[in-house]
């Protein structure tokens, strides 16, 4: 099973207070992840990371923490990673910047392009390809980034859109994902 989540910034004190996380420490956060994850995730599960599991990586308590988590982790690289410490970079099964794969949900195949930051045109964009992304956290400027999506839909934009256009935020603050990684059916059936 493929699961998707980004930006949970361990290890990174201010995220609590900038994205108003439901958590009084970082300790509280840590725990609240690491139960729902390994609750969910087994070892033969792939976890797709887009992008800042914390604010840097050389961190050796960050290190020790990424290990205990479940599955399979792909990180398709955020601005705040840094993968330059060997020990970090051997836990993951692949680091790249930018990723496209296929999924399955409720029977359905799709194409999924998985990049940290909102891509404003993409692959087969309204074509069937979903974009998964993170960066613009629960933010205003995801909210103007979602708002222009759905503008060049409903205009005479100069491309054709055969299908709905579709970029779903899996930022771990959302309320869709509650700090847990999500699977493709879970965010298709918040979404629509």
């Amino acid at each position: 099973m493929n699961y998707y989540i980004s930006d949970l910034h361990l290890f990174h004190e201010n995220s609590i207070r900038f994205d108003e996380r439901p958590f009084g420490s970082l300790d509280e956060m840590h725990d609240t992840i690491k139960k729902r994850w390994n609750s969910k995730i087994t070892n033969g599960d792939r976890v797709f990371i887009l992008g800042d599991i914390s604010f840097r990586g050389k961190n050796e308590s960050l290190i020790a923490y990424i290990s205990t988590l479940k599955g399979q982790k792909i990180l398709v690289k955020g601005n705040h990673d840094d993968v330059s410490d060997y020990r970090y970079h051997q836990l993951f099964a692949e680091v790249c910047d930018y990723k496209e794969i296929q999924d399955s949900a409720n029977g359905k195949n799709y194409n999924l392009v998985l990049s940290h930051y909102p891509i404003f045109s993409w692959k087969r964009m309204g074509k069937g390809f979903i974009l998964l992304y993170g960066h613009t956290h629960d933010s205003m400027e995801d909210a103007y980034y979602q708002s222009c999506l759905m503008k060049m839909v409903d205009s005479d934009c100069r491309h054709v859109y055969k299908t709905e256009v579709t970029a779903i935020n899996v930022g771990c603050m959302k309320p869709w994902m509650d700090y847990e990684p999500r699977t493709l059916a879970e965010l298709l059936s918040y979404r629509f």
